[in-house]
Order: C-alpha cells, then structure tokens, then sequence
C-alpha cells in the first residue's frame, strides 16, 4: 500500500462536473490499495473573483483580511470535493489548513510553512477516508489564517507529501508534463519524461508557469517524488527526481522569465561593503534579487547590475538610488522592458561549447545581450522583451529540443533513496527556511576581461566561437550591462589555461578596439542550497561577513541553486572560512573544486 498525495489546480475543479473527474482519480487510487491525500486550489477564477470584490470596497485592503477572504475559496473547493467523493460510495473528509495544522510565518499573502502536524490527517488514512486538504493556507502562532502566496497549493502538496512520507506526489494540471519550454511561445516544445530537482527549480523560477519553486525547494530538500500529469488527458506526465535519476542532458529546457526589470548603479567604488550596503537595504525592504552582475572594477570603480520582478521596480529604484548616493556612485539607471531567456540542463558541466551555441543562435537571430550570467546547470541572457519570443524559439533549435531523445521511461513507483524517518523529523522545524548545503572554494581559475567591446549583436557569439576554437574550457561568464555604447564581458578557465585565454582574447580585443585585463589565479567561492533566490536577503548575507573581513568581491553571479563569487586568490581561504561560519557549516569541508566547461 502506498501512501499518494494528488493536487488539482484551478482549472481542474472548474466546476461541478471536472470536480467529480477529479475525485474519480481519487477514488481510483484508493481502490487501488492506496492512501489518498488531495489538495485542491479554489476553483477556476474564483481568486480573482475574490480579490476583485476586495477591490470594490477600498483600493488598499488589509493584508489579515485579504487571507482571511482569499482562503474561502479552497474551502468550497474541498467540500465540494468531499462531497462528490462521498456520493460515490466513500469516505471522505475535508480540512482547512487551520484544521490540517500547517503551521506558517505571519507574513499575510506570502507566509512560509514552519511545521505542519500529521497526527490528524494519518488518523483519517489509517480509518480509511481520503482526505480532502485545503491547498495555500495555514494559520500562523496568533491563530490568524494566512496563504503562501504565488503557487500555494503545489507548495501545500508538496509539503504535506513531505511531512506524511509520501511514495508519489502527483500534481494535475491544465498541461500534460513539464516541456523544453512553453507550447503557447513555442508549438515545437516537447514533453520530458523526466526532468532533475535542480533543472526543475530554474525552469520554475525563470518563469516556467507549471509549478512554482518553493514546491520543488520542499521536493528537493525531503526527496519527494513529483508526477506532473493532465487532469483532462490520460497521459504519462513528467517524474520531477534527484540528478543522479534522471537524464543529463546539456540542455533540458529554456526558460523565458518576461516580466524582468534591470537597474545598475553605475561606477560605484569598487571596495569592500559596496554590495552589501546595496543587497542589504534591498532585503530590507523584503525584495528578491534575481540576476546579480558585478563586473570588473577600473579606476576603482565598477558597475553593479541586477534585476528584479517589474512589480518590484519602482521600489527597488528608490532603494537603489538612496544607496548610491551614500556610496558616490555616479548615477542609477533601470529598464523595464527587458527578459531573461535560459537554457537549462544538468549534463552541461560535462559538455564543453553550451554557452558558444546559445550566444551563436542569439547572434544569428540578430538578438543583442544585454546581460550574461552563468552557473554549473544555466545559461542565463537578458534580451529586449520584444526580441524574447525569437530569442526563446533561436535557442530552442540550436539544442534540437524539439527533437525526441532516447530517454528511458521512468516507473512512477520505484521512487529511489528517500531520506530516512530520523532525516525528515530533523529537517522539519522551520521546513521552509532558507537550507545552505555547502559552500566550496576553488582556487584552480584564472580571470579573463575584455573591456570596451562594441555593444552590438554577436559579440558574446564572437568571443566564445574563438575560445572554442583556442581549445579552452569555460567555468563562469559573466556581461555586465552595457554602458556609452561598450560592453564587458568576464570568464574564467583553468588556471594552467590562462596565458592561451589571455592570448586568445587579445586577439579578440584586437579586432574590435577592446582591451584585456587578466588574473591569473583567482578564488571561486559557491555556496549551493535550496532557497538562495526565493528568500530575500540571501546575497547580503554572503556579502556580509566579507565586507567584515575586508575582503573585496571581483566578480558575482547567481542562479536558483548556488552563488557564486571571485575574490583575489591571496584572500581565498579566509574567504571560505568567514562564508561556512556565517551559513552555519562545519570548519571542516569545502575542499576545492574544479572548474567545469561551459
């Protein structure tokens, strides 16, 4: 027997008649064997509906009240649910967050899950009904009802098959699996059979709509199976798994987050305690950082740049421009009318060329980039909004996604390693908090910086078609936002690469009326976890005790699952030491690695 949580979103308990084929596959599922756990959002627009007539009575209603509305709407949805269920002959039982006992936060409209009790939802299975949850609520230590925000109910799901150790979480939807990207941008995107935890949380957080990240964060973080399937089509769906099950591709998707903003402030000093004094004020006012891109600092001054949901921008520009006047920086500019395309994949570290052909595809598409920033598994370039469809369909061929691939079916029931009954317990308390598995520094790198290149399409193209041709294997590349017509663009090889990188390069920059700076030995520092975007502050915290050490940052850039810094090589090993204190991990461990193709 085993233990299956199913979630039905919006469109799949639309109305009366979806809802009774939604609890068919309940009940065909305990009639089966197995216990059943459904969680179930509030049907079709009635959120809308709600917040809609919210609107009606003052154009600023209290956040308390808002969840105190909001969560009515999962709570028709679960009793109707119970309801078909009980007509068929069986038992069921509906729960409000409240009653399930998810424990959150107070923050009202976006709260995080701190514990949820099990004793009562196992009761309920060990009698025989299928419970009923009510999906993106819970009640905070005040017994104020609050929602999880964006994306609540996979979260609900996901953590409830988390706490209950689960064997499957399937997730029902409007779409029949995860795809290489999104069917209504591209019609020759095709459906994965399997896709990794971390592939699957930058595909969500760059804008992938099928599920949001905070459900695979808790997927990851307590090795839960996900099948995303159709609610409407008797199709196979995607496994969300651990890598080490799934296949490594070099590229599994691209992802296209469109509602970016970009703000750099411009020449700021380049010494310790510039970032902080920016990423601390901008978690302050509770706003998460996306792209992050430092570059390389001259004249002792140097540009940051990073972008934020354009529902942010305004905030973060006012934050961005009290910062820069305290720092004496020369100026803020920002643009709202940018988007990020990614390629993702977790066989892209093995595969040397990945960032030449997206940087090709982009340039033959006549797509210029603004922006550049790397990790182990993504490629991020930030485009013009209107140039993103383009730019989106130009990647998706040059990685032939929309052609099939030998994958070998996955079994939705042979789940794999899943933490033991001790592991789980231990990680519940404060299920939701930010998880920092392990910061590592690596010392085998050397810098490469062309300056002054011409901001025009092809040059990120141009640069690394003749790095490849050099022979030299990639790790980070980072562009930063292009200023008075030039661009710059940063990368960093092995170390025992570096005068063939620096002689490659001058060979570039000699063609374009660029100049080069290098470094021949730098410290990368990566610290990997599961939250680093999605809670607000994680880069100050980075920033932080480094600024405290005095020691300088030359180069940044981010992803979903790791951050990644350059300081000078001398500063390395006090580096690494400050950042696994700060984070909480043993002295001990972050043993050097070495760099990976890109």
């Amino acid at each position: 027997m085993a233990l299956v949580v199913q979630k039905f979103g919006g469109t799949s308990v639309a109305d009366p008649q979806k809802i009774k084929a939604a609890a068919a596959k309940a009940i065909a599922r305990h009639d089966a064997g197995d216990q059943v756990v459904v969680v179930v959002s509030a049907m079709g627009h009635q959120t809308d509906h709600l917040v809609e007539l919210a609107g009606e009575i003052t154009p600023r209603p209290n956040a308390r009240e808002m969840d105190m509305l909001l969560s009515t709407g999962e709570q028709v949805s679960v009793a109707l649910f119970a309801m078909a269920i009980q007509a068929a002959g069986r038992e069921a039982v509906s729960l409000t967050g409240a009653q399930i006992g998810i424990r959150t936060d107070s923050r009202h409209g976006k709260a995080r899950i701190k514990s949820i009790s099990t004793d009562h939802v196992r009761t309920l299975l060990d009698g025989g009904a299928i419970v009923i949850a009510a999906g993106f609520q819970g009640i905070d230590q005040h017994g104020n009802i609050t929602t999880l925000g964006r994306g609540g109910s996979d979260t609900t799901a996901v953590a409830l098959a988390a706490v209950l150790g689960a064997d499957l979480c399937e997730i029902y939807t409007d779409v029949d699996g995860i795809y290489t990207t999104d069917p209504r941008i591209l019609p020759a995107a095709r459906r994965l059979s399997s896709i990794a935890y971390d592939e699957m949380l930058e595909l969500a957080s760059l804008g992938a709509g099928v599920m949001h990240s905070r459900s695979i964060e808790f997927a990851k973080k307590f090795g839960v199976p996900v099948m995303v399937r159709s609610s409407f089509k008797d199709m196979p769906g995607t496994m969300i798994l651990p890598a080490d099950r799934a296949k490594p591709r070099p590229a599994s998707g691209v992802a296209l987050a469109k509602d970016e903003a970009r703000i750099t402030l411009e020449s700021v000093p380049d010494e310790p305690g510039t970032s902080h004094a920016l990423f601390s004020e901008l978690a302050t006012a509770g706003i998460a950082v996306d792209m992050i891109v430092q570059n390389v600092g001259q004249g002792g001054r140097a540009d940051i740049s990073f972008t934020v949901p354009s529902d942010d921008l305004h905030q973060a520009v006012d934050v961005s421009r009290r910062v820069a006047a305290t720092l004496g920086a020369t100026g803020v500019s920002h643009d709202d009318a940018v988007a990020k395309v990614s390629v993702v994949g977790v066989g892209m570290a093995r595969e040397e060329g990945v960032a030449g052909r997206m940087f090709q595809a982009l340039a033959d598409a006549g797509i210029n980039v603004r922006m550049i920033t790397t990790s182990e598994i993504k490629i991020s370039a930030l485009v013009s909004r209107a140039d993103a469809p383009a730019a989106v369909a130009a990647v998706h061929a040059a990685f032939g996604l929309e052609t099939p691939t030998s994958v070998e079916a996955v079994d939705a029931e042979d789940h794999g390693a899943k933490p033991s009954p001790l592991e789980v317990v231990r990680r519940l308390e404060g299920m939701e908090d930010l998880a920092i598995e392990d910061c590592v520094l690596d010392c085998s790198q050397a810098l490469v910086t062309l300056l002054d290149l011409p901001d025009t399409p092809g040059v990120a193209a141009d640069v690394f078609a003749e790095v490849a041709r050099a022979g030299l294997f990639v790790d980070m590349i980072v562009q930063s936002h292009p200023r008075d017509g030039r661009a710059e663009i940063s990368f960093t090889v092995p170390a025992g690469d570096a005068e063939r990188a620096t002689a490659a390069a001058r060979g570039i920059a000699a063609a374009r009326g660029a100049t080069v700076a290098d470094v021949p030995h730098v410290a990368k520092l990566s610290i990997t976890g599961v939250g680093i975007r999605s809670h607000a502050g994680v880069a100050d915290r980075l920033f932080q005790p480094l600024t405290d050490a005095g020691i300088n940052i030359d180069l940044v850039n981010t992803s979903e699952v790791r951050l990644n810094v350059i300081v000078a090589a001398e500063h390395g090993p006090r580096a690494l030491a400050v950042l696994r204190k700060a984070f909480g991990l043993p002295a001990t461990g972050g043993r050097e690695a070495s760099a990976s193709p890109a």
